[in-house]
């Protein structure tokens, strides 16, 4: 009447943890923060019930508070006060990011700090880099002038103590650029937690708000990856890995867990990153009670750690920590 393997067997309640092949732990959470440097309290993001922008004289406090709940590892992102087209701001020793790093580090010595490395919060434009006219006549991101501006950035939060940085801009050549700029600083123990695959996506939405990194023309399609290539994603982050990234990302994580999974098995550490529009969109439907929101968050944690991800960069690392 019955197959001889009955799947159900293994399902029973006191049987089921035994048998967990994926398990969530705190360790694999990361948090992002957001450090403004106009700010003088908190401030919350509308798009992002629960995120706030924090001013740089509480933002050790805010990790102090990841601290003790068990996150070991938060992502700064800075909003500042001065944009321009070079994006000076970006790699002032004395910018947002770089006195976040140093006063987290002061407070917190064994928390990791990792850093965007990009331009598109410090930009006049808000692209990601430098912005000139191209071969077919328009305005777009120049490629090689903009990976001088990410050394300098990235070997400015090196000094200020960043234990990893993250270029998030999708140039060509990044990760190699990079590591070239922090090796010859003496910085060869630093970090590089390539976004290698990065995909052109509608779900950045509520980031950009909250971290002011609107376009003011065009879009990033021509830098990021197009939702619809699996193939060109896995070999984007295979050259990251060729040129010396110690750690691969995909961004976002949820819609594209076939293409974290297969970025996996190249071998080495994998980031997944549930993005804003992931975070809001699981808010929303919490708030209005269509969905439960503690089952939903652990549960697309998990699902995307069972893809193959490592780490986990997720604007409910808090939370999790507190259900786990």
């Amino acid at each position: 009447m019955f197959p001889e393997r009955r799947m159900r067997r293994v399902r029973t309640r006191n049987v089921q943890p035994l048998l967990c092949e994926t398990t969530l732990t705190r360790n694999d959470l990361v948090a992002p923060l957001f450090v403004d440097e106009t700010a003088t309290k908190q401030r919350p993001i509308e798009s992002m019930p629960g995120q706030f922008r924090y001013p740089v004289d509480k933002i050790a406090g805010i990790a102090g508070k990841m601290w003790e709940r068990g996150i070991r590892a938060v992502l700064l992102f800075g909003v500042p006060a001065h944009k321009d087209d070079a994006a000076t701001s970006a790699y002032d020793p004395g910018g947002i990011v770089q006195q976040a790093v140093r006063r987290i580090k002061a407070a917190y010595p064994g928390m990791v700090v990792i850093t965007d490395v990009c331009a598109c919060e410090y930009t006049s434009h808000g692209h990601c880099g430098i912005v000139g006219g191209t071969r077919g006549g328009e305005k777009d991101l120049l490629n090689d002038e903009s990976l001088l501006l990410m050394n300098r950035i990235a070997v400015s939060h090196a000094e200020a103590g960043a234990d990893i940085v993250a270029p998030s801009c999708m140039l060509d050549g990044m990760v190699r650029s990079i590591r070239n700029a922090l090796d010859e600083e003496g910085y060869e123990d630093v970090l590089i937690m390539s976004y290698s695959t990065k995909f052109s996506s509608s779900l950045y939405g509520p980031f950009r708000e909250a971290a002011e990194s609107g376009f003011s023309f065009g879009d990033r399609s021509t830098y990021q990856m197009n939702p619809a290539n699996g193939r060109e994603a896995y070999l984007e982050s295979r050259l990251d890995m060729d040129e010396g990234a110690d750690i691969l990302m995909v961004k976002p994580a949820g819609p594209y867990l076939d293409v974290l999974a297969e970025i996996a098995t190249l071998g080495l550490p994998v980031a997944g990153y549930q993005v804003s529009g992931e975070y809001s969109m699981i808010k929303a439907a919490a708030e209005r009670g269509w969905i439960q929101e503690k089952e939903t968050v652990l549960e697309t944690l998990t699902c995307i750690k069972r893809a193959g991800a490592d780490l986990i960069i997720t604007y409910f690392a808090y939370d999790a920590c507190g259900w786990l």
